[in-house]
């Protein structure tokens, strides 16, 4: 079935991954389930819900946290790349642990619990966040920056980390579904051997492996299978920035533009965007366009009716 490219997405049915936590090590449980029209992505440990907005992040570290009351619930962002990625809107997410399963490192896992969840087409246009003009952050030599882009999300993203495998990558894409799964949803985290022991004593990484994440020495990638993309590195750091701006709570019209960038630099530009109130709008197909897009759709139809009569 061909979904209508305007129309709210939630699941068909419940599908359910396990795994283990990367910084806490721990076993957890995930669940997609359907959601209502207009409920967006909703966290749900304990009882608790916690909806995947910005207002909801209480810590950037080497992830991306939400939490509420007493409830937290870690490293959202790979699932929430591929939720955007496959144009969910709707979702109950159900989380058992302390942390989302961080399965390969990728956004590749989720994509499959999307697909075998099924997607079912509501019957409400989607909202929009339209970038009017630009807004940046930055710290040092790290920078992040949305600007207008008609018609489109778009990514233009930098990264250096002064090492001989990881050093002045650049990659640049037009965000779509197909474009997601092809070049993005497969780049797996990253991390670096001499960094390990000092993350452990600060509580991180304890569920780390070659299993889940890329891992580097001075100057080789110590993976068996080495790296599913020569720029692997630049591809996740993109991954991380989908999930992170997907906290506006709704898709985004228009380009990031990031240099060395990080969760952190992240939430500040969702934060300052969300502030600036003229800087952004938030828009919905009408009618009209929906008939628009549906005639577009039809164009190479008729065509090929009109060569066969």
């Amino acid at each position: 079935m061909d979904l209508h490219p305007f129309r709210q997405r939630t699941f068909k049915q419940r599908a359910a991954l396990s795994g283990i936590g990367l910084h806490s090590g721990a076993a957890v449980r995930l669940t997609l389930a359907p959601a209502p029209i207009d409920s967006g992505l909703v966290f749900i440990r304990d009882g608790v819900e916690i909806p995947a907005r910005s207002e909801f992040v209480i810590d950037t570290t080497l992830n991306t946290s939400l939490g509420r009351r007493n409830v937290r619930i870690g490293t959202v962002e790979h699932l929430l790349a591929a939720l955007a990625g496959c144009g969910i809107d709707n979702a109950c997410i159900e989380v058992e642990g302390p942390e989302v399963p961080i399965a390969d490192g990728s956004a590749e896992a989720f994509v499959a619990l999307v697909r075998e969840a099924g997607i079912h087409e509501q019957r409400a246009t989607r909202r929009y966040l339209l970038v009017r003009r630009t807004v940046s952050v930055a710290e040092g030599d790290k920078l992040a920056r949305l600007s207008p882009a008609r018609g489109r999300f778009a990514v233009n993203y930098t990264i250096d980390f002064n090492h001989p495998l990881i050093s002045d990558q650049n990659y640049r894409l037009e965000v779509n579904e197909k474009s997601f799964q092809k070049e993005i949803a497969r780049a797996r985290t990253f991390g670096f051997k001499r960094d390990v022991e000092r993350l452990l004593g600060a509580g991180l990484a304890r569920g780390g492996s070659l299993d889940n994440a890329v891992v580097v020495d001075d100057f080789n990638i110590l993976n068996p299978e080495g790296l599913r993309y020569p720029d692997e590195f630049v591809r996740h750091k993109i991954l991380d920035a989908m999930g992170d701006l997907s906290l506006f709570g709704m898709p985004v019209i228009g380009q990031l533009t990031a240099v060395k960038s990080g969760h952190s630099l992240n939430q500040q530009l969702v934060r300052k965007v969300l502030a600036e109130r003229d800087a952004c709008e938030v828009v919905q197909p009408s009618a009209a366009d929906e008939l628009h897009a549906l005639q577009e759709s039809l164009l190479p139809v008729l065509a090929l009716e009109e060569q066969l009569a």
